[in-house]
């Protein structure tokens, strides 16, 4: 029987991006999940009914334990002997692809789900760009997570390689039976929600996700309208620190909640007990936070970034606004607060817009036809 490999950095990206789609893949194929030692990875063998590999991984750079890695990496590939290896995540797909080409694996995939150098600058975009380069170059086939991502690929010269969008980009997919407003997620809902226009940002809340400038637009849209923000997610101060204004009006300003980490019907709650997603972010390569937004029904606020742009059209289902601009932010927040024939109309597009090109059962098709295609020489 075929074998493939999936493969992130850590368990969790495994646990959450494979889920439920490494149980049918081995219906057809030997299927084994590997990725950094963790709960996650023992949950995926679990739930999966599959194999898994721990090898460790840093998520940056460390040359010492990247080279332990890489010989790991080497060591299971002999031992294995896969058909293809799928990565996903920046350091899993530099040292999968790196030592599938050493192993000569036959079929070496890689999915960019985002790319971190077109907003980084000097010696790191460098660095950035050298590994994204060298990951190109030993994959067999590359699959960027939407249109945005290929032609970044491409325009900055990070390979000249055939790259194929799956669908309509996205590669996870979202299960509109989960993402619905089901009695269980309303009940939930109904304690959360208050008599206020409320917005909702679910994601890390780090710098890069626009934080800085939501909490300012946030700040001052407060001081003349009824409206609150709830902010879904962790801070990452070792990795990528907020500003200490925008911390200091997270902790001070009553109309910015924040509430940590939600899972499951939990997160739902609070989209359902929302008015709008906000999601300012400054790169992205397929935001998956928005697509469950709006199954879920809400009209979003996406900065004009790949994927986001992808996602949301411009007055149907959210509003679109440049990066980086908290006035533009502002001005969209404010318009979505005061027009509500405009956000009635996007509100009721969203989950069909979503269903149209996101369902997970077509988004799994596509990959699943990808492998058949790439495999069919080797049954």
């Amino acid at each position: 029987m075929i074998k493939i490999i999936r493969a992130t950095t850590v368990p969790e990206s495994l646990n959450t991006f494979c889920k439920g789609m490494l149980q049918e893949l081995s219906e057809k194929y030997e299927v084994v999940g590997l990725s950094s030692p963790g709960e996650a990875l023992e949950r995926v063998a679990e739930r999966e009914g599959v194999r898994t590999i721990a090898v460790p991984m840093e998520r940056h750079i460390s040359l010492s334990k990247d080279f332990k890695a890489l010989l790991l990496l080497i060591r299971t590939f002999r031992n294995e002997k896969p058909t293809m290896v799928h990565s996903m995540t920046p350091k899993a797909g530099l040292l999968c692809t790196l030592a599938g080409k050493v192993c000569r694996v036959p079929v070496r995939v890689h999915t960019f789900t985002g790319l971190v150098f077109p907003t980084a600058t000097g010696l790191k975009r460098k660095i950035l760009m050298a590994t994204d380069w060298l990951t190109c170059a030993c994959a067999t086939h590359i699959i960027p997570e939407g249109e945005g991502v290929k032609n970044d690929l491409l325009n900055n010269g990070i390979t000249q390689k055939p790259l194929k969008v799956l669908g309509y980009g996205n590669v996870r997919g979202v299960d509109l039976n989960f993402y619905s407003r089901r009695s269980e997620v309303m009940k939930l809902a109904a304690e959360i929600k208050k008599d206020v226009f409320t917005f909702v940002f679910v994601g890390r809340i780090v710098r890069d996700k626009g934080i800085n400038e939501l909490c300012q637009a946030m700040d001052k849209l407060s001081k003349s309208v009824q409206a609150r923000l709830i902010l879904v997610g962790i801070f990452e101060d070792s990795l990528d620190p907020i500003s200490d204004d925008a911390r200091g009006l997270i902790e001070n300003n009553p109309a910015i909640e924040f509430v940590g980490s939600k899972y499951g019907d939990e997160l739902l709650s609070y989209y359902a007990a929302s008015d709008c997603f906000v999601f300012p972010s400054y790169r992205e390569g397929f935001p998956n936070t928005v697509i469950e937004a709006g199954a879920m029904g809400l009209p979003s606020i996406v900065t004009d970034i790949n994927g986001s742009r992808e996602i949301i059209r411009q007055g149907k289902n959210g509003v679109v606004i440049p990066s980086k601009d908290a006035d533009a932010l502002y001005k969209a927040m404010m318009d979505m607060v005061n027009d509500n024939a405009a956000r009635d109309r996007m509100a009721d597009n969203a989950r069909e817009m979503i269903a149209s090109r996101f369902e997970q059962g077509f988004v799994r098709n596509c990959l699943y036809d990808f492998y058949d295609e790439l495999l069919e020489k080797y049954v």
